[in-house]
């Protein structure tokens, strides 16, 4: 008995760290933010109770629910690009051999890159006069004159940033997948070329349900990084054409800090908070659901 209850105070010494960790940068921001949430809080003048009066005011803000909605048309359009791209890549790279190893790493590079630095040169790749992308969409025929790709017109706006992310970011889900195929016993792979199954069929029936619960995991990680689109939106188009690209946490941006509304901001960051968690708790269920 004594050494199981010293043990149990040993495993709890191990994981303090963390647990300190993740209430210090975790839980107790959280409930800072829900407590702001609830106060007409400025940084010009002492915070005033005003109970679930920002929450209520948020319910209405046209503008908000627009940059929301903005928010998740980016979500469902580049989160099947990741996901499917990143999986076909895997897939054909998987195996090792020095060509295979030299694509995962060519592909994988560009997810080192800061966000803001890759946000900067996609900007300069899409700029009307002397944007690479313009020059050779010329070059080949494509179109006529120049493209004015960021700030005009939202959906054009919309589909550079994709382009720009769908770079920076697929190599990532690219090597979780990898790793993922190449954790797949090699004993269920030769079984089932002794059994004469095409490729497709190893794909559907064998590789793509056993790393089911990776692509729940990464489908999970990218939903996320797009309803907390920022840097990229901020760099490339500040929202522009009139707040058409601004997403959600653009907009939490613009009422906390240049409008100092430090409550209503708060109350907007619970909402997407909500919103995270429930994308969280989905993927929860659809992965305990997966394996019995």
């Amino acid at each position: 008995m004594r050494r199981g209850r010293r043990n149990g105070w040993v495993g709890l010494a191990y994981l303090s760290p963390a647990l300190l960790f993740v209430l210090i940068f975790t839980v107790y921001p959280l409930v800072r933010m829900a407590w702001m949430s609830l106060h007409n809080w400025s940084l010009l003048t002492p915070p005033r109770w005003v109970g679930f009066d920002n929450y209520t005011r948020a319910a209405g803000d046209r503008q908000f629910w627009v940059s929301f909605g903005f928010t998740l048309k980016y979500t469902l359009i580049i989160t099947p690009v990741l996901i499917v791209g990143g999986y076909l890549l895997a897939l054909l790279t998987a195996h090792n051999s020095p060509v295979r190893r030299l694509t995962r790493t060519v592909v994988f590079t560009p997810v080192v890159i800061g966000l803001g630095v890759s946000s900067l040169l996609w900007y300069w790749l899409f700029s009307t006069d002397f944007g690479f992308v313009n020059k050779v969409l010329l070059d080949l025929g494509v179109i006529g004159d120049p493209v004015v790709w960021l700030g005009v017109d939202a959906d054009r706006s919309n589909l550079a940033i994709i382009a720009s992310v769908v770079w920076k970011v697929i190599g990532f889900g690219m090597v979780l997948f990898v790793g993922a195929i190449q954790a797949i016993p090699s004993d269920v792979t030769e079984a089932s070329l002794v059994d004469g199954a095409s490729y497709r069929q190893r794909v559907t029936r064998i590789i793509l349900p056993l790393t089911l619960r990776t692509v729940l995991l990464v489908t999970l990680l990218s939903v996320i990084g797009s309803l907390l689109a920022f840097d990229q939106f901020y760099i490339m188009t500040a929202g522009q054409p009139q707040n058409e690209t601004a997403t959600s946490v653009f907009f939490v941006y613009l009422n906390s800090f240049p409008y100092l509304k430090l409550g209503y901001g708060a109350a907007l960051s619970m909402v997407l908070a909500l919103t995270i968690l429930a994308f969280t708790v989905v993927q929860l269920l659809l992965t305990r659901r997966s394996h019995p």
